[in-house]
């Protein structure tokens, strides 16, 4: 699971309210950088506060790049960005082992895996193989090259996009990888005000370009995402709570009891992945709005994100146009609030 990696203790020198501003401030300035995405970004600090990978939907220039980019800048991480294309080798993310005649040996050369932030862009255009690679490295947190396992970073992020508008040569991911994605985010296009924000900000940023302005960036240090994380674990998380969220999963596989002509247009529902995926990042929601505990509505916030690509539609559904994020938009009217 994306959360399963262990998480450190809060360091006795970090500070949890000027952590919880730092990562506020840290949303204010990627916000600023990606206008009119504020799904995007917000997605994108629960997928790091969470421990999990994000899958992001949506056209090209919306932002995606620059999304992931704007985050590598800001924290204490490294970033690669790895255009998947139909002759993308496993080894072209791995690494391979390469052989050193003047000392008469292999060295294995690591890959663009073993970066912290990684973008796939257009995971989809890339063949099966490759995405067997990518998405175990994503599952175990390791890969095995020449029978030798290499550990990855702790701090381990993939962002992989795919574009809706060009299927043609695609590579489309099977259902169960997809469950690999703590999140899948669609995103769209800015309203008229963010467009015009977005003009002047591409124009004052060709300014500074030309003139060589140098910008002088606060990081936040890898062991204050570790913290974070420990300190979005300890939020309360009631028992009612924690019914709902449990019970709005098997609705996923079973609703015959809230509604029968959903339930039979529902062929595969969330595993208990999903449900670990929700509550952590229910969590984070919740941590990053500045409470110590979590409500419904974080619940309800996250989980089309959290479900869509793990509720499958019948065959007869998908004919009439449903989808996986129409099902739990269904779902979440249907199975009542605490």
């Amino acid at each position: 699971m994306e959360g399963s990696a262990a998480v450190n203790e809060v360091p006795e020198h970090i500070d949890l309210a000027d952590l919880h501003s730092r990562f506020r401030q840290l949303r204010e300035t990627l916000s600023a950088q990606v206008i009119g995405q504020a799904e995007l970004v917000e997605s994108l600090l629960i997928s790091l506060l969470s421990d999990g990978h994000l899958l992001v939907e949506g056209a090209p220039g919306l932002a995606k790049t620059t999304a992931v980019k704007a985050l590598a800048a800001r924290v204490e991480a490294n970033f690669q960005r790895v255009q998947f294309t139909p002759d993308l080798l496993p080894s072209d993310l791995t690494g391979t082992d390469i052989w050193r005649q003047q000392d008469g040996r292999f060295e294995f050369q690591p890959g663009p895996l073993f970066h912290n932030l990684l973008l796939a862009d257009e995971i989809n255009r890339a063949p099966a193989k490759v995405q067997s690679a990518l998405l175990e490295a994503m599952g175990e947190r390791q890969i095995t090259v020449g029978g030798k396992t290499y550990a990855l970073p702790k701090l381990f992020l993939v962002m992989a996009t795919q574009n809706p508008i060009e299927q043609e040569g695609t590579y489309p991911l099977p259902e169960a990888q997809l469950d690999r994605f703590l999140m899948h985010v669609r995103v769209g296009y800015p309203q008229a005000g963010a467009e015009t924000e977005i003009l002047r900000l591409v124009r004052d940023q060709a300014r500074n370009a030309l003139h060589s302005r140098s910008e002088t960036v606060d990081q936040l240090s890898q062991a204050e995402v570790f913290a974070a994380r420990s300190a979005v674990l300890d939020l309360h998380f009631s028992e009612s709570l924690e019914r709902y969220l449990v019970e709005l999963v098997l609705a996923t596989r079973d609703a015959s009891g809230y509604d029968k002509n959903l339930a039979r247009r529902i062929a595969w529902g969330a595993s208990p992945r999903g449900s670990i995926a929700l509550e952590r990042c229910a969590r984070a929601r919740a941590w990053l709005a500045g409470r110590d505990y979590v409500t419904p509505e974080d619940v309800h916030a996250v989980a089309p994100d959290v479900l869509r690509h793990r509720v499958l539609p019948s065959y007869e559904a998908t004919a009439e146009g449903w989808d996986g994020g129409r099902l739990v938009a269904e779902l979440l009217q249907r199975v009542p609030l605490p």
